[in-house]
């Protein structure tokens, strides 16, 4: 039985369900979970984030980067990017074997993105039927897309956001927009959205700001056929029940980021499931620690608690006696011109005693205290940088012009390619960043998945769709 009033949308010249699989980073949306979120009828998203590709056997080909310099390994990264995204693609269609549809994800703020995307539509034509990206600005969303014939879907977190984009660039393209995907900023897994105008401690509620962005769309002569996708704390449809229908709102969708991790087809590792189903309310933060300078939202796990504990351990300084920098720092830094409060002398030379003894300098005139072994770990992850980011500030890589931000390298933050590919791939779920949307909680509390119950992708679409 199908939740009252939810219908089928035409996507692609073909009815698909209104239910949209979130494209998850690095390697936690691939092709056996988006091929069968497809295969169920709703529209599949490979992630064509540093996907994974196989060898003859089918293993998974590690990613190791050879060349010496930031700006091979670059283009290391894109031929990785380029060639995994398109094997996912291509076995994503056909596990859909001709139901649904199949999305391509991309962050624009990854490096070399423009690059990735072209490569890998050129490559898997026919078998895309729509772009879905945020993470910054993609202007040049709508241009691509229309180049290739697929439908672009940008992700925005506020009407304002949707109406710069389309003034600038996407008003040219109109019949290629194929959804605007609306992703909450306090709910969503990721990488969120939050302005600078916005408070991350004080949620707002997502039904306004939602018919602001179909007011925006209505102004601007957006036809009405264009769904808003409402992604970001979508568990029970039934709790969308005033959403659906509604005049106000016009067509909508729904995105499921977190509810397909735990899947028997989702290819992240049994620990990460298992983690999952131990969340309580709370436990997932949103925090500003990535090296992409947005928020995001991860579990709250020993990883995060140490890039908490780091930026605690922090003072700021000048390089000459001013206003309340009265002494000189003695402890964590080579040389005399480190001036610091009294007070905060007192509590660097307090962590250097906790064997936090080296002082790292961040780009903004602090100095950050670490134990040698964290500092030796930051070091080499900058060093190694391969530039997966279009800005970096962990490592102050560009991916253009002359490829540095031209900003100090930030000690409080960490190498985000690293962690996102040792998670996914079998490592420490306790010390790495694990995303995941705020209503993870709630696979604790769904009896739908009691008894270690998981299902496979088509039992959980079935399940959605009875509004559960």
């Amino acid at each position: 039985m199908t939740f009252k009033g939810l219908t089928p949308i035409v996507y692609g010249g073909r009815e698909v369900w209104p239910l949209v699989e979130g494209g998850k980073g690095v390697s936690a949306t691939n092709h056996a979970s988006s091929g069968a979120w497809a295969a169920a009828g709703g529209i599949g998203t490979v992630s064509a984030v540093n996907a994974d590709s196989y060898d003859a056997e089918g293993k998974i080909i590690p990613q190791i980067y050879k060349a010496m310099t930031r700006r091979e390994r670059h283009e290391e990264l894109i031929r990785y990017g380029i060639d995994g995204a398109v094997e996912q693609v291509k076995r994503a269609y056909d596990i859909a074997s001709g139901k649904g549809a199949i999305n391509i994800n991309v962050l624009w703020e990854m490096g070399g993105a423009q690059q990735i995307l072209e490569g890998v539509l050129e490559r898997a034509k026919g078998l895309v039927t729509g772009v879905t990206c945020g993470a910054g600005m993609p202007y040049k969303l709508s241009e691509i897309a229309a180049r290739f014939g697929v439908y672009y879907l940008p992700i925005v977190s506020s009407a304002r956001a949707f109406r710069a984009l389309w003034k600038r660039a996407y008003s040219k393209v109109p019949e290629w927009l194929g959804a605007v995907v609306y992703e909450d900023p306090w709910l969503a897994g990721g990488h969120n959205g939050l302005s600078n105008a916005e408070d991350p401690l004080k949620p707002e509620d997502p039904y306004p700001r939602v018919k602001a962005l179909r007011e925006t769309m209505r102004a601007e002569g957006v036809s009405e056929e264009v769904p808003i996708v409402m992604a970001g704390g979508v568990w029970f449809l039934r709790e969308w029940e005033n959403w659906i229908d509604n005049p106000e709102l016009g067509k909508i969708a729904f995105q499921y980021g977190t509810r397909p991790l735990l899947t028997q087809e989702s290819p992240i590792p049994q620990a990460w499931k298992d983690h999952l189903r131990t969340l309580e309310p709370g436990d997932v933060l949103l925090h500003r620690f990535s090296p992409t300078g947005f928020y995001s939202s991860a579990v709250r796990n020993p990883f995060l608690r140490m890039l908490e504990a780091r930026s605690e351990r922090q003072v700021p300084y000048s390089k000459v006696q001013a206003g309340e920098h009265t002494v000189q720092l003695d402890v964590g830094v080579r040389g005399k011109n480190f001036w610091v409060a009294p007070r905060d002398l007192e509590r660097a030379r307090n962590w250097a005693a906790q064997g936090f003894t080296e002082g790292l300098r961040t780009p903004d005139d602090t100095i950050v205290f670490v134990s040698p072994e964290e500092r030796g770990t930051i070091q080499q992850d900058q060093k190694d940088c391969m530039g997966c980011l279009s800005h970096c500030g962990f490592s102050s890589w560009k991916d253009h012009d002359d490829y540095t931000t031209g900003r100090l390298a930030d000690p409080r933050s960490f190498c985000i390619q690293k962690t996102l590919q040792d998670i996914a791939h079998g490592g420490d779920v306790d010390q790495n960043l694990m995303f995941a949307g705020h209503a993870a909680y709630r696979f604790k509390q769904d009896p739908f998945y009691s008894n270690n119950f998981t299902p496979t992708v088509k039992e959980l679409v079935d399940r959605i769709l009875t509004g559960d």
